[in-house]
């Protein structure tokens, strides 16, 4: 295994346990829907889109990249947190450089299998805390928790990490997902206004937008 690295995924000067949060030392199981059975030797993971490089890798192809240890933190929009989380796994930035991108990839779409799906800015899921998932606590992902591979992105709401991820598709503009879909937040950042728990935060940041560029017009 790597040396572990703890990396700081709050903002400089906000407090660590986003507001609304509590901390727990559990890791609780949620998941909409049945959980997928899925061996290492079936998975599959594609990458296709607005992309040079349309590519479907398997788990021994994990192996050409850098396996990492990080400890960072994992927050759920259901209020609680759980600190110090230990995963081990492969960062996208690097799965991502094998597909090349092109220069006007601006979101990308996570796919999973049971067909969920969540989105987030390219731009995000190339920080240096963003991975995909294949261990945890030194020992292989838990089915329940999204093995054998699941995405998770530190600076957003667990639910923008897809469990039993099998795709990633680049995209040229913004395109909700699931969660995003059903009430939640397309950003979905625990620091951002209002925790950007819910999609009606969004509706109400607009309105707010527009009566600003309004008021400017009219004075």
């Amino acid at each position: 295994m790597s040396e572990a690295k703890k990396i700081q995924t709050y903002p400089d000067g906000a407090d660590r346990l986003p507001a609304g949060q509590h901390e727990t030392t559990k890791w609780p199981v949620l998941t909409y829907g049945p959980t997928p059975i899925v061996e290492k030797e079936d998975w599959q993971l594609r990458m296709w889109g607005a992309c040079e490089n349309e590519i479907t890798l398997n788990w021994d192809d994990l192996k050409q990249f850098p396996y990492t240890t990080l400890i960072v933190d994992y927050h759920c929009v259901t209020t609680w947190s759980a600190m110090d989380m230990r995963f081990g796994g492969y960062l996208l930035r690097d799965i991502f450089a094998l597909a090349k991108p092109s220069a006007d990839c601006t979101h990308v779409m996570q796919h999973a299998y049971g067909d969920y799906t969540t989105n987030n800015p390219y731009d995000v899921l190339l920080d240096d805390d963003v991975m995909l998932v294949t261990d945890w606590n030194d020992q292989p992902l838990p089915r329940e928790h999204g093995g054998p591979v699941r995405v998770h992105v530190p600076k957003r709401w667990a639910w923008k990490g897809a469990k039993w991820v099998n795709g990633f598709e680049f995209l040229t503009h913004d395109v909700r997902g699931f969660w995003e879909l059903n009430g939640y937040h397309t950003h979905g950042d625990p620091w951002g206004a209002g925790g950007e728990r819910y999609s009606s935060q969004e509706q109400a940041w607009e309105k707010r937008k527009e009566g600003n560029r309004l008021r400017k017009e009219q004075s």
